[in-house]
């Protein structure tokens, strides 16, 4: 079993989940993604990484990212029942 820090994906105190994963980009989106992060830390005043305007970015893409969990999760099909034999 992987000890704690090496999980891909663990529960944060607000709520949410943290979900660790490696992407290829190309140049251009992390371009892209470099901007979004200097748009970040002029709104916020303080330094944005990358990881963090990577973030921002899917919650601003995704539909009512962050509310609704629940109805969305009540949408999907029910999961397929463990055997049991």
């Amino acid at each position: 079993m992987n000890p704690p820090a090496n999980l891909p994906i663990q529960a944060l105190p607000n709520g949410e989940a943290e979900l660790r994963l490696v992407v290829q980009l190309t140049w251009d989106d992390i371009a892209a993604l470099g901007k979004q992060a200097s748009r970040l830390a002029a709104q916020h005043k303080r330094p944005v990484s990358l990881d963090e305007a990577a973030s921002d970015r899917l919650r601003t893409r995704l539909p009512d990212a962050g509310q609704g969990n629940a109805q969305r999760m009540a949408a999907l099909p029910p999961r397929p029942a463990a055997n049991t034999a």
